[in-house]
C-alpha cells in the first residue's frame, strides 16, 4: 500500500457493487480516504468497515438515491458540514435499460438520464470549484465503449454514455493548466450486476463473449486517472470495438450494434 504524506479523499458514486466497489477498493489500497455513495446504506457501511480494517483509511458511507435531483446539493452540503474536501470525484453511478425505446418504461428512461447524465454533471459542477481553488483535483467519469456508437435496444443508455465521453473530453480541455484533470473510463461489457438489472443477460453482446472482470477495469481506471489520461478503454478488443464505428459508413453502424444487442436464440 502506498501511504500518501497528506492523505486525500476520493468520492465514489455507485460504490455498493460492481465497478464502483472495485474502484473504492483500489483507491483505499492507494491510501485514499473514501466517501462512499449509493442507495443501499447497509452495503456501504459494510464496505466502509472492510476498507478501514484492511487499509487503515477513513471511509464515510453516505446513502443517497442519485436518481433524486435533490441528492447532489444535499450530498455536497453534508460534506461541507463534516469538513470533508473532495480531491478525487469518481462519477461511477449509472444503469441501463434494455428493449425498444417505444416499449420501455418512461420513468425508467428518465431515471437513467437523471443518474447517468444530470447527477454526474451536477456533482461535477458543485465539487469542481473547490478543486480549482486548491489547484488540485481529478475527476473520473465512467462512460462505456457504448459512447462511441448508437445502440438500438439500449438507445437511451448508449446516448447517455456518449454525453459522458463528450462532456469529459471537453471539460478536460477547458481545465488545462488548472491543476485539475478529467478522465473518461470506457469499459466494454464487465462482469457486474449491471446486465441483470438491464435484463440483457440473453443478448448476444453478453452471451457470446468473455467479459472483463471489475478489478481489471478498476485498475485501468485508477492508473490512467493518476497518469492524467483523458480517455481509458481497458482491453485490446474493447479498443478495437470502439474504433470500428469510425471506419464504417455511419448508416451501417446502428444495424451492426442491433445485431449484437438482439437476444441470442
Amino acid at each position: 500500500m502506498t501511504v500518501q504524506s497528506q492523505r486525500q479523499t476520493a468520492l465514489v458514486t455507485g460504490a455498493s457493487g460492481g465497478i464502483g466497489e472495485a474502484l473504492a477498493q483500489r483507491f483505499a489500497r492507494g491510501g485514499y480516504d473514501l466517501v462512499l455513495v449509493a442507495r443501499t446504506e447497509a452495503k456501504l457501511q459494510a464496505l466502509g468497515k472492510e476498507l478501514t480494517t484492511k487499509f487503515g483509511v477513513r471511509a464515510h458511507a453516505l446513502p443517497y438515491d442519485l436518481a433524486d435531483p435533490a441528492s447532489p446539493p444535499l450530498l455536497v452540503e453534508k460534506l461541507a458540514a463534516q469538513g470533508v474536501a473532495i480531491d478525487i470525484l469518481v462519477n461511477n453511478a449509472g444503469f441501463a435499460t434494455y428493449g425498444p425505446f417505444a416499449e420501455n418504461d418512461l420513468d425508467g428512461e428518465l431515471r437513467l438520464l437523471q443518474v447517468n447524465i444530470v447527477t454526474l454533471t451536477h456533482l461535477t459542477r458543485l465539487l469542481l470549484p473547490g478543486m480549482l481553488t486548491r489547484r488540485r483535483g481529478r475527476i473520473l467519469n465512467v462512460a462505456s465503449t457504448a459512447a462511441f456508437m448508437p445502440g438500438p435496444l439500449m438507445a437511451v443508455y448508449y446516448a447517455s454514455k456518449a454525453y459522458v465521453l463528450s462532456f469529459s473530453e471537453a471539460l478536460n480541455n477547458e481545465l488545462q493548466g488548472s491543476g485539475v484533470n478529467v478522465t473518461a473510463l470506457c469499459p466494454g461489457p464487465t462482469s457486474t450486476g449491471f446486465q441483470a438489472r438491464a435484463q440483457m443477460e440473453q443478448s448476444r453482446l453478453v452471451r457470446d463473449r468473455k467479459i472483463m472482470d471489475v478489478e481489471t477495469v478498476a485498475d485501468a481506471g485508477y492508473s490512467g486517472l493518476l497518469r492524467g489520461q483523458a480517455v481509458i478503454i481497458p482491453g485490446l478488443m474493447n479498443r478495437i470495438q470502439a474504433a470500428i464505428p469510425r471506419l464504417l459508413p455511419r448508416s451501417v453502424v446502428p444495424q451492426m450494434v442491433r445485431n449484437a444487442q438482439d437476444r441470442a436464440h
